[in-house]
């Protein structure tokens, strides 16, 4: 199975390393170890057709590293250590010396299709990493600051009385693409681009399964209900635009009338595979963008009938 855009990073993770303060310090000193810089949510990229991840060595990574908010290790390439720093209280971060003219922040959504898959899921988990940072620095118990602990996957209440740790977050997100053999049904919100449909999709809610969720969430956006047993699973992608793990399923169920709930979305119907393989891709209709889950879903559906 093909993967989904801003997976398979293809970094071992090395839990094992993240405690080791000593082997952490020598792998930023390391000549061979590269820099993944975060901005605001935004990552380093050398502009052009063929836009590139700009991956900082040590010597030019130290002194931003020194103004970071917050340095995580990421993990390994075999030998080669990767690490991600965030330097978002930086106003005009383009114009320190280390960075000038090798590229401009931009927003992984804008370039992920374009860079190489792994260096794009590398970016990703290291815009996920700093988002999580920067929304807890103090204690979801008492409120005090936090202070990172283990190279960044980990902060710890800076409260000795209070003491509670605090682990990176996901969001689990399902996203569904419910048919009926021969049609789909795509919903659009009002603040996506004009004309852009996608899959229905909503969080999993606590104590619930992701099939309970699938059949919950298209019951309360377009009205059909089924059977969770009906579900079935098709992959996931990380999404962190901020936080989500996005879990993608099909559902194939009987023809009904859609009741939209426009609280919810602005619109649904019913399209059939012609009506997607002819999208005129402009205001009036479009397909979701070529890196989402959303799009793979339709993809796989689509070639099911070739």
């Amino acid at each position: 199975m093909r993967p989904n855009f801003y997976s398979g990073a293809g970094l071992d993770r090395a839990d094992h390393l993240r405690s080791d303060e000593t082997w952490i310090e020598a792998r930023l000193g390391d000549p061979a170890s590269r820099f993944a810089v975060v901005w605001r949510s935004r990552n380093l990229v050398a502009p052009g057709n063929a836009p590139q991840v700009v991956w900082l060595d040590a010597a030019r990574a130290g002194g931003l590293v020194a103004l970071a908010e917050t340095l995580a290790f990421l993990g390994l390439n075999e030998t080669r250590a990767y690490f991600a720093f965030d330097i978002s209280a930086l106003e005009a971060p383009e114009e320190e010396p280390a960075l000038k003219g090798l590229g401009a922040f931009q927003d992984l959504r804008a370039v992920g299709p374009l860079l190489e898959r792994s260096e794009g899921a590398v970016l990703a988990y290291a815009r996920g990493l700093m988002h999580w940072h920067r929304r807890h620095r103090f204690c979801g118990v008492c409120g005090q600051p936090t202070e990172v602990r283990r190279a960044g996957h980990q902060r710890v209440c800076s409260d000795p009385d209070c003491g509670s740790q605090h682990f990176p977050r996901t969001d689990p997100a399902v996203i569904m693409l419910v048919h009926d053999g021969a049609r789909c049904v795509l919903g659009r919100q009002e603040v996506w681009p004009p004309g852009m449909h996608s899959t229905l999709a909503g969080f999993v809610e606590p104590g619930e399964t992701l099939e309970e969720a699938v059949a919950r969430e298209v019951a309360e956006e377009v009205g059909l209900r089924f059977d969770p047993g009906q579900v079935v699973y098709q992959s996931s992608q990380p999404w962190p635009f901020p936080s989500s793990l996005m879990l993608g399923f099909h559902a194939r169920i009987e023809p009904a009338e859609l009741r939209v709930n426009r609280a919810e979305i602005e619109s649904a119907a019913w399209f059939s595979r012609e009506d997607l393989l002819n999208s005129p891709e402009d205001e009036r209709f479009r397909l979701p963008r070529a890196d989402s889950i959303a799009r793979r879903l339709i993809e796989d559906w689509l070639a099911e009938a070739c």
